[in-house]
């Protein structure tokens, strides 16, 4: 277990280091060299040096100061979780990186970079920033962390296995064709595919070279003409995936990837500037290739998901809903007796899950949250301070499941005995946000910016609100945070069918509790509306799982509402009781008894 005094020796390592090279701050991002939310042991440096948990977060170390920077999930927990005497936490958004190095860098001093895990565009922020100062940003050899990390873990080498079609619907030979043509109308060679995500879904593979994700972290080079280099180590490769690949690959040691952007010399090569490190960027440039920045060619058509997805999803979904139901029966049954504790609770649910022989893993750290941590959006579990659930406090359960025929992601918040006034308003607020996002109908070119304040509108009202989007996009047995398109301020991407977003809205009151009500939405061409002059899209609700109808305040639902409620839970009934033994079954069913 890290200490602050290794946090402290660790800084210490990394300031004689930056002096022996002459530098006076550098950047350590939490990304790896792909970009991940998710990052495999040996690329956590920012949590091996800072003790910060979090799924995103940069620090940078000045000679003199250091400074954390997380968005609004993460302000309570990187305070718990790193030590501020050495690191100044600060809002993303409200002092962000570019702003405090703008003010603290000097004149001809240099700022330290791995062009490998900082993007295109990351990069040139950095030097827009270095350069107000008068300072300068210098791209980096070697990682500094790798430096200095004496036992950091080795590099995953987990099989890549085959996704079959029977699960991804559209052949990766069609996929490319798409791709290809993309690369016509750009007038470009070829493309740096440096997304894993990207990869997955234009060749049909899978891996688990990080937690919750399954991607083999790999590059790939798509071309106008021939076939696409897969930069892992063939023998990672199963012999199904092999087999698969022949046709439309080849493989190549990820170790040449350098070398080989250098051998483009006179190619023109697109890549993302929002995704490939400037590393790539940069070694193109050497090389005499000419370099156009355009959107990566895949993630439109994989957010997109085909028939055979949206299958999978619903498949997925139901089997998941069954697991949850059982689970929160288990937790109705036992969480007033004191036995359960926050890690009990997300363990029995894993086992649960796990029932069905066909998870692959969870599809991130579950957030199981009791009394005031579930006031922490992504709070993290640890075993060994896990609170127990307790009578008169709520308790919040964020989960997923990666299946191959779909990704899960669903929050139940439920009331352990009986709950305060208060809870009740602010859950029911909280509903009426999540009913609103998914009754609605909306025409094409509706963004996800243009419809989050609906899933805000009765917070709002009682001068109420939340810190995080509504709603983010979901992979298909890919990653369960998948862009482009999202529900939130920021989400300027228009929502169009196929799509799989999540309907989250929440509220929290620090130190006391927390609630967050999650399903998972298709985007669909919605039927006409009578009288309607243009075609409209709507949602399909995907998730099954029962609402606690005991956190309920009906007075604050219109008809409409309460009528939606009760609709949504006979068809939770009438999915899951097949699946259910029968003590669990019953218990479904008083759960989903109609409001009105």
């Amino acid at each position: 277990m890290n200490t602050e005094a290794d946090h402290h020796s660790r800084l210490k390592a990394l300031r004689t280091l930056m002096k022996a090279k002459g530098l006076a701050a550098v950047v350590v991002p939490r990304q790896d060299e792909f970009q991940g939310e998710y990052v495999a042991p040996y690329a956590e440096r920012l949590k091996w040096l800072t003790g910060f948990m979090g799924s995103w977060g940069i620090a940078i170390v000045h000679r003199k100061k250091a400074a954390i920077f997380v968005d609004g999930r993460y302000t309570l927990q990187v305070r718990q979780q790193t030590d501020t005497s050495l690191f100044e936490p600060h809002h993303l958004m409200e002092d962000p990186p570019t702003a405090w190095l703008s003010r603290t860098l000097r004149k001809n001093e240099k700022l330290g970079f791995d062009p490998w895990v900082t993007t295109v565009s990351e990069a040139r922020r950095l030097k827009a920033a270095a350069e107000a100062a008068g300072a300068r940003l210098v791209a980096l050899p070697k990682n500094p962390i790798d430096m200095i990390w004496k036992d950091q873990p080795a590099r995953p080498s987990q099989p890549v296995e085959a996704h079959d079609m029977s699960h991804a619907g559209l052949a990766a030979a069609e996929k490319l064709k798409t791709i290809a043509a993309s690369l016509v109308g750009l007038k470009a060679d070829a493309v740096l595919l440096a997304d894993p995500a990207s990869v997955c879904w234009a060749l049909n593979i899978r891996g688990s070279d990080v937690p919750y994700t399954p991607f083999p972290l790999a590059y790939a080079l798509a071309h106008r003409k021939g076939k696409a280099e897969l930069f892992v180590d063939g023998k990672r490769l199963t012999s199904a995936a092999r087999s698969a690949l022949k046709a439309v690959a080849v493989s190549r040691d990820p170790g040449t990837l350098a070398d080989r952007l250098a051998s483009l010399k006179g190619k023109t090569v697109a890549l993302d500037p929002g995704l490939a490190p400037e590393a790539a960027r940069l070694a193109l440039l050497k090389a005499g290739a000419r370099v156009i920045e355009a959107p990566d060619p895949c993630v439109l058509p994989k957010a997109r998901k085909n028939e055979t997805e949206q299958d999978g999803a619903r498949a997925a979904q139901r089997r998941d809903g069954a697991a949850l139901v059982r689970f929160l029966h288990w937790v109705a049954k036992n969480g007033e007796g004191g036995g359960l504790t926050e890690a009990t609770a997300a363990g029995k649910l894993l086992e649960l899950r796990s029932q069905s022989n066909l998870l692959r893993g969870l599809s991130f750290e579950s957030i199981s949250a009791s009394g005031p941590n579930a006031a922490i959006p992504h709070y993290h579990l640890s075993p060994e301070t896990a609170r127990p659930l307790r009578s008169g406090e709520i308790y919040l359960i964020d989960s997923g499941g990666q299946y191959p025929d779909g990704t899960t992601d669903v929050t139940r918040t439920v009331m352990i005995g009986q709950p305060t006034d208060e809870m009740r308003d602010r859950f029911t607020r909280v509903l009426k946000g999540m009913i609103g996002i998914s009754v609605l109908r909306f025409p094409k070119g509706t963004t996800g910016a243009h419809i989050d304040a609906i899933a805000r509108a009765a917070l709002w009202k009682a001068g109420l609100d939340f810190d995080h989007g509504t709603g983010h996009g979901v992979g298909s047995y890919l990653s369960v945070h998948e862009g482009p398109a999202r529900i939130s301020k920021a989400g300027h991407t228009p929502l169009e069918p196929g799509m799989i977003l999540s309907n989250e809205p929440g509220y929290y009151k620090q130190d006391a509790y927390g609630i967050r009500i999650e399903n998972l939405l298709l985007v669909t061409a919605a039927t006409a509306i009578a009288g309607g002059d243009r075609p409209m899209l709507g949602f399909e609700t995907l998730t099954f799982a029962p609402i606690d109808r005991n956190l309920i305040d009906t007075k604050l639902l219109t008809r409409e509402e309460l009528a939606w409620l009760d609709q949504y839970h006979a068809r939770v009934e009438r999915e899951l009781a097949p699946q259910l033994d029968a003590d669990t079954a019953a218990w479904l069913k008083e759960a989903c008894a109609p409001l009105t």
